[in-house]
């Protein structure tokens, strides 16, 4: 068993923390849950280089492992260096400590429970040792009722309470998950530990985590590692607002914008396979920082940078495309959607609220879709259906070049 301490640094802890995405964030919960598996946050660090810097101390700290004390210095000189003010804790020497060591230890004890998930799972142990076990640290001052309830509990490695239970289950937790051999687990069952406690899936109101579970804790750090980027970035996008969202998206698109794609052409390969909507929405595009200056300038500032396509749009467009109708766009137009969009003229009807992209259409003459600004609608986000303000194709076809001059259309690009 590896040492459950922060100060004994691993390989598979310290390369999850480094595989991480840096992300601005306004709030600590602005990403929850597993999206915490592929992306870094700082609630309040707003400036790309300002988390960049966060990330690499605390990276660099968990590689030699010279603890709080030394990271707090490099806080001071990070916020120093980057002049950031206003962040929760600033001003008072009891803030700012609890503010660094809330930082610190939630990243090292997320990272940790990361990298032993990804050892627990090994095949060759899971061999040998199929069950886990929940462990509480010894030593704790202020025990927490529940978790010290939960000390000696093993079930199955894949049992649905590790869902939810895996550690850490709150903020400072340093409970453990250990591998358990059948022996241990026939053990366990021998003194009441080998289920579910009654009532473990019963969610606490103020939290909307099982009872004894922080909220935002409520997962299997290392669980969704290898989960794809494009998914957080899309849920990221909704919330941030316009100009940070497209300067997000410029940093993010060399890494991205062929999983984006990939994400696209599978929506238009299946929507135009079975010719059925089944609600599903891909993000296709992210306003860049000149169209959002251009739009604002104009007196329609968008809500966020995100753009999507619905899979009842693209339904509606595919029909008409088979249907032989000559101002249809073809099939491989709304496959590279995204391409079309970087190479468009982009129009602004502020009256509509809506982006008219105007391209070239296959040696056809030109291809137009149009995108309505501020639309609201209902996406996945979180596993969950919920409405969103976002922009949102709605249609496309051909046009006549005259229609491009009409007074109302205001040329951004």
């Amino acid at each position: 068993m590896l040492a459950a301490g922060f100060q004994s640094p691993f390989d598979d802890q310290i390369a999850f923390f480094k595989a991480k995405l840096n992300l601005p964030s306004e709030r600590w919960d602005d990403i929850q849950r597993s999206a915490h598996d592929r992306a870094f946050i700082v609630a309040g660090a707003m400036k790309a280089d300002l988390v960049q810097d966060l990330h690499d101390s605390l990276a660099q700290r968990m590689s030699d492992g010279t603890g709080l004390r030394e990271w707090r210095k490099d806080f001071k000189g990070i916020v120093q260096k980057h002049g950031w003010t206003g962040w929760t804790g600033q001003g008072s020497k009891a803030g700012e400590a609890w503010r660094t060591d809330i930082i610190y230890q939630t990243n090292m004890s997320t990272a940790y429970a990361a990298g032993r998930y990804k050892q627990l799972t090994h095949p060759d142990l899971l061999a040998v040792k199929p069950y886990w076990r929940y462990n509480h640290a010894d030593g704790v001052l202020h025990p927490r009722p529940w978790h010290l309830a939960w000390n000696g509990i093993t079930l199955p490695w894949d049992d649905q309470w590790w869902q939810t239970h895996y550690t850490p289950n709150g903020w400072k937790c340093h409970c453990w998950i250990s591998a358990a051999s059948p022996g241990e687990y026939e053990a366990a069952q021998a003194i009441g530990k080998g289920t579910r406690p009654p009532g473990w899936d019963v969610l606490d109101p103020k939290t909307g985590a099982p009872l004894g579970i922080d909220r935002g804790f409520d997962y299997a750090p290392g669980a969704n590692a290898r989960a794809p980027l494009q998914q957080f970035i899309d849920q990221k996008l909704i919330r941030l607002n316009a100009p940070i969202g497209a300067a997000l998206w410029q940093s993010l698109k060399p890494m991205l914008e062929a999983e984006r794609l990939a994400g696209l052409k599978s929506m238009v390969a299946t929507t135009g396979a079975s010719l059925q909507a089944k609600g599903d929405a891909v993000s296709v595009w992210t306003l860049p920082p000149d169209i959002v200056e251009g739009m604002s300038a104009q007196g329609v500032m968008p809500e966020n940078a995100a753009v999507w396509l619905r899979d009842s749009e693209l339904l509606h467009a595919l029909r008409e495309t088979k249907s032989g109708r000559g101002a249809a766009l073809p099939m491989s137009t709304w496959e590279n959607l995204p391409k079309h969009f970087d190479d468009a003229e982009v129009y602004l009807d502020a009256e509509d609220k809506a982006l008219l992209f105007a391209f070239d259409g296959s040696g056809k003459g030109k291809a137009k879709v149009v995108v309505r600004v501020n639309y609201s609608d209902k996406l996945r986000v979180n596993g969950q259906r919920e409405t969103v303000t976002a922009n949102f194709v709605r249609t496309g076809g051909m046009v006549e070049a005259g229609d491009l001059k009409n007074p109302k259309l205001k040329k951004l690009r």
